[in-house]
């Protein structure tokens, strides 16, 4: 909360926030049905506006390859475990890897680094900063 660092910023907020408790106990006490029916209101629009955003979001092409992929990986999964069970998946899957990762950091050559001599004996002339 950057805008409560400056300090007008704090008292403005403040007031705004006393203001609209006070507007709502107002509003409630002079008329309690239409508060309610407004807050009503309010929540089946926002409601609304929640589902439309949903709605959206999942018709995205992209969830759906991703709903796709998931699938095909649990088929695969159960297809493999059908086949040989879990214990096979895991001596195959996790041996390559580590001799993988072994052979990468071995390929590794060392960094060539060069020295670029500057100009030693001249002193910064601070005042130009």
């Amino acid at each position: 909360m950057a805008f409560l660092k400056n300090r007008i910023s704090v008292p403005l907020v403040g007031s705004v926030i006393v203001l609209g408790i006070i507007g709502i106990i107002g509003a409630f006490a002079n008329d309690p049905i239409g508060f309610l029916k407004n807050i009503v209101v309010f929540a089946l629009v926002g409601l609304a506006i929640y589902f439309v955003f949903r709605l959206i979001r999942r018709s995205n092409p992209r969830n759906k390859e991703q709903q796709a992929f998931i699938k095909a990986a649990k088929k695969s999964k159960k297809r493999l475990q059908a086949k040989g069970g879990e214990q096979s998946i895991k001596s195959t899957s996790f041996g390559p890897l580590t001799s993988l990762k072994k052979s990468k950091t071995k390929k590794k050559s060392p960094v060539h680094l060069t020295v670029i001599d500057g100009k030693k004996g001249k002193k910064k002339n601070r005042a130009s900063l």
